[in-house]
């Protein structure tokens, strides 16, 4: 049985952490996504972004882990952003009510 993978590229800029995510976030790969995260929140930016573009995949552990990041930069006195977020993930955010409870902000452009 192959590990599920998740790669995690952060670049920081003056205002602001963006983290890509490359690969699938889920109860394997979600406690690596929370300790990035924390990490950043220990000198928090005024905006993390998360890119999550090259996300294949994203179960209930990795969904709750999004909320509880949320949170979290938000009790840090930070903005969590998802950004590039696939059709499939946006349909799960909406049948799961979530949706409203995440900052998602698109780069793709309108037809």
């Amino acid at each position: 049985m192959d590990r599920a993978e998740l790669a995690i590229t952060v670049h920081r800029t003056a205002d602001e952490v963006v983290l890509r995510l490359v690969g699938e976030i889920d109860m394997l790969t979600a406690a690596q996504l929370s300790s990035a995260v924390n990490e950043i929140l220990t000198d928090p930016p005024p905006r993390i972004v998360l890119d999550l573009g090259g996300v294949t995949f994203c179960d209930s552990q990795g969904l709750g882990t999004l909320v509880v990041l949320s949170r979290k930069a938000s009790h840090a006195q930070s903005l969590l952003v998802l950004t590039q977020v696939g059709d499939f993930l946006l349909r799960v955010l909406d049948i799961t009510g979530l949706r409203s409870a995440l900052m998602i902000r698109n780069n793709q452009s309108a037809p």
